[in-house]
């Protein structure tokens, strides 16, 4: 049995048995499994096909190596409520209707790192203590002159968590990314 099979294994039988002992009503003939190895953020996503009226529960493999198991089954049921979502009302997301279900269900409306992240965002201003963290170069991370502070409106700065490189700027960013080379 490879480690997908298990992932999905158990997966299952654990939506079968939260099914079972909930009014949740998830019809599993119209849900579909996958699992990820790419995903670094997210344990876990849902996805609609309107046309086949089909949900796909995607699981991340890192995820249940990082998680144990009770963790992880939080991140079925999560995606469990999304697919009752879009089953129901052909559209899900994480608002109140969403908060309801899933504190029936003891789901987390959001999953705990499972991976470091890659880049960390800062405020400069001293009394401001605001920080975000990124797994990939968005935006802001390539050009953080352009962005400001969520918190205070200061400028930020952000750093490449591996080397403790820092940049404010898209020619910082440029410059760091070019002077670290494959340690990129």
């Amino acid at each position: 049995m490879t480690v997908e099979d298990e992932i999905l294994a158990r997966a299952r039988i654990h939506a079968r048995e939260v099914l079972a002992e909930s009014d949740l009503e998830v019809d599993l003939d119209r849900v579909e499994w996958d699992v990820s190895w790419r995903a670094r953020r997210r344990a876990g996503a849902c996805r609609w096909n309107r046309k086949r009226e089909v949900a796909t529960i995607v699981l991340t493999g890192h995820a249940y190596r990082a998680y144990d198991w009770e963790t992880f089954a939080g991140v079925v049921r999560h995606e469990l409520v999304h697919a009752w979502e879009y089953q129901r009302f052909d559209e899900s997301g994480h608002g109140p209707r969403f908060r309801e279900q899933a504190a029936r269900l003891d789901a987390p409306r959001h999953c705990q790192s499972f991976a470091d992240p890659r880049y960390v965002l800062r405020c400069l201003e001293s009394d401001c203590e605001w920080r975000a963290t990124r797994h990939r170069a968005s935006e802001p991370v390539k050009n953080p002159g352009r962005y400001r502070c969520g918190e205070c409106g200061g400028s930020i700065e952000v750093e490449h968590a591996e080397s403790g490189r820092t940049w404010t700027t898209a020619g910082g960013y440029g410059g760091a990314k070019s002077a670290l080379g494959d340690s990129w």
